[in-house]
C-alpha cells in the first residue's frame, strides 16, 4: 500500500507509480485518438459530412447515456471499496485481538511459564499464515522460519495452515486447564479471542472467494468500450478535431475508474493498493514480542 499525504495538491498530480492508471492505459490512449481523428477525418474530409447528418443526433445519445455510465461507474467503484475496507476491518479486528489475547495470557500465567514462549510464537505466526494463506503463496518459507521444530512437525502443509495453528493454539490452552494452570472462568476468558482468529479468516475468505459477478464486470466493459467507440460520431460536427483529445481523455477517465475497482476489490494481494498485510502481520509479532 502507497503510503501519501493527501494534502499535496501539487505533488500528488505528477506521481506516476507503478499502478498508475495513465501509464497502464497509455498505449491504449494513444489507440482510442487514432480512432478518433481516423473517424473525424472520415467524417469532415473524406465524406464531407454537413450540417444535416444524421449522425448528430448521436451526441444526444451520449449526453443520456452519460449518467447511466456514471451510476454503472459510482456502483462498480463504491462495491469495490466496500470490499477492501471490510478487508482492512476485519484485519484490524486481528491485530486488536491479537493484542488483548497476548496481555489476557500475559496477566494470567506467571512469569517463568514457558507457555508464554509458545503463545509468543503462536500469535504472530497465525497472522502470517493469515496473509499467506489469503495470497496463495507457498507457507512453509516465511512461515516456519519462525516456528520451533516441535511446532513444525504438527503442521501439514497440504491442509489449510490458519486453521492448524488457530487448533494448536485451542489445544495449548486446554492443556493449561488440564494442568490447573488456569481456570475454567480464565479459559472462557480467553476463548473469545482464540475464537476469533477462525472468525477472521471466514470473512477474508469470503471476500477473496466470492468475486463481482462475471456478468456485472463484462458489461461495465462493454458498455464503456461502445460508449467510446461511437462518441467521435456525435462530437466530431461540433468540436472538428479537438474531438480527439476529447475522447481520449474521456475514455481515459472511464477505463482509469474500471482498473482502480479491478485492483481494490482484491484487497488482499500484493499490488500497490491493496492492504499492507506484511506490515501490520510485521505490526502484530512486534507488539506480541512486547506484551509477553
Amino acid at each position: 500500500m502507497i503510503a501519501h499525504n493527501p494534502k499535496e495538491w501539487f505533488v500528488l498530480p505528477f506521481h506516476f507509480h507503478k499502478s498508475d492508471t495513465l501509464r497502464r492505459l497509455f498505449f491504449w490512449i494513444i489507440g482510442v485518438c487514432v480512432y478518433s481523428a481516423l473517424v473525424a477525418w472520415l467524417e469532415l474530409e473524406y465524406w464531407q459530412l454537413g450540417e444535416t447528418s444524421r449522425l448528430r443526433h448521436i451526441s444526444l445519445m451520449h449526453t443520456l447515456l452519460g449518467f447511466v455510465i456514471s451510476f454503472a461507474l459510482v456502483f462498480r467503484t463504491n462495491t469495490a471499496y466496500d470490499r477492501w475496507w471490510e478487508g482492512r476491518k476485519l484485519w484490524g479486528a486481528l491485530v486488536n485481538n491479537s493484542r488483548n489475547l497476548a496481555m489476557k495470557l500475559s496477566a494470567i500465567l506467571p512469569e517463568d511459564d514457558p507457555n508464554r514462549g509458545y503463545f509468543r510464537i503462536m500469535i504472530p505466526a497465525y497472522a502470517t499464515a493469515l496473509k499467506n494463506h489469503l495470497r496463495s503463496e507457498d507457507t512453509r518459507i516465511e512461515l516456519f522460519d519462525h516456528l520451533p521444530d516441535y511446532v513444525r512437525q504438527k503442521l501439514d502443509v497440504g491442509k489449510h495452515i490458519p486453521n492448524q495453528v488457530a487448533a494448536l493454539m485451542f489445544r495449548q490452552a486446554q492443556e493449561l486447564l488440564r494442568e490447573k494452570k488456569i481456570t475454567g472462568e480464565q479459559l472462557l476468558f480467553i476463548n473469545a479471542e482464540l475464537q476469533s482468529f477462525t472468525d477472521i479468516c471466514g470473512g477474508c475468505e469470503r471476500i477473496k472467494n466470492t468475486p463481482i459477478p462475471y456478468s456485472y464486470s463484462v458489461f461495465i466493459k462493454k458498455f464503456i468500450i461502445v460508449y467510446i467507440a461511437t462518441l467521435p460520431f456525435g462530437y466530431v460536427f461540433n468540436l472538428g478535431y479537438f474531438v480527439v483529445p476529447m475522447v481520449g481523455f474521456i475514455f481515459f477517465v472511464l477505463a482509469s475508474l474500471e482498473l482502480i475497482a479491478e485492483e481494490i476489490e482484491e484487497p488482499f494481494g500484493a499490488d500497490e493498493n491493496d492492504l499492507p498485510l506484511g506490515r501490520m502481520t510485521q505490526s502484530i509479532r512486534a507488539h506480541i514480542h512486547e506484551i509477553i
